[in-house]
């Protein structure tokens, strides 16, 4: 019985993922699509004959914890380009969190081995140049397939050129040389926390290049108006009598409520007499 649910769910899952392999005349905002297949199919050689079998070896010989601080370092690390996007985005709210966040994991968390921020009530934000570009109405231009580095756009591209330069590890006082190790690690420590998203579209994507890029391009446009949304309205820690008494005023001329209906089997309450408006 199980099996035969699981290949129905099988079955749903292909149907609802054929909409993902778009044919030549489903390509809006992807002109370039000849070209970026190719580096996709490049890409995607060099990933899984090098990347994969590393990120899996990694995984494999490094033991749980120690692969834990290792990503939660350059988490880390990458907390000051969030910071510094938000600042750009003038999202003061965000960027406070970013320089906590960087800050307390930076002391109590050993140079931000340990997460200690996350427990604390500091969320985790994601931000890059590109969305900050795109924050202040820069378009993203054609979907682009980059070499070695996947899918972006015109405007990403440029983003993660800048997002690049500013890595803090080109501020270090190590020397290039020093530096390289670090830079193998960081992507090693990225692919190997996604081995799994990569077992579930080979199982899942009957056209990688098109899932790929609908699913880039839908999470950019998420995370952008998320960025465009308007703040909320900050909650009233007012009295409660005194946050009804605008509400009642702002109400003066409309009808007096019903009053509520009494529970069941018990004898209802005779409402107080409403108060004659001023003037009658």
């Amino acid at each position: 019985m199980n099996k035969m649910r699981n290949t129905a769910l099988a079955l749903a899952a292909a149907s609802a993922l054929a909409g993902c392999a778009t044919g030549p005349d489903r390509t809006p905002g992807d002109p370039l699509e000849p070209m970026n297949r190719v580096i996709f199919k490049v890409n995607d050689a060099v990933d899984r004959t090098i990347a994969v079998p590393v990120a899996k070896g990694y995984q494999k010989v490094t033991p749980q914890p120690i692969r834990t601080a290792v990503s939660n370092f350059f988490s880390n690390l990458g907390d000051v380009g969030n910071f510094a996007n938000n600042l750009l985005q003038l999202k003061i709210t965000d960027a406070t969190e970013d320089l906590m966040r960087l800050t307390f994991n930076t002391v109590f968390g050993l140079g931000g081995l340990i997460d200690w921020a996350t427990p604390a009530g500091l969320p985790k934000h994601h931000q890059d140049f590109g969305l900050t570009l795109g924050r202040w109405g820069v378009p993203s231009g054609p979907y682009l397939v980059l070499p070695l580095f996947g899918p972006s756009s015109f405007r990403d591209g440029v983003g993660r050129a800048a997002d690049v330069y500013v890595n803090p590890l080109n501020f270090t006082s190590l020397d290039p040389e020093e530096r390289v190790p670090l830079y193998v690690l960081q992507f090693v420590s990225a692919r190997a926390d996604l081995l799994g998203a990569t077992n579930l579209l080979e199982a899942a994507a009957l056209d990688k290049y098109s899932f790929v890029r609908d699913a880039y391009v839908q999470q950019r446009k998420a995370l952008l108006n998320q960025n465009s949304s308007k703040p909320p309205a900050l909650p009233n820690y007012g009295d409660e009598g005194e946050a009804e008494a605008p509400n009642a005023a702002s109400a003066a001329g409309a009808a007096t409520p019903a009053p509520a209906a009494p529970a069941s089997g018990s004898t209802p309450a005779t409402p107080a007499p409403a108060s004659a408006p001023s003037g009658q």
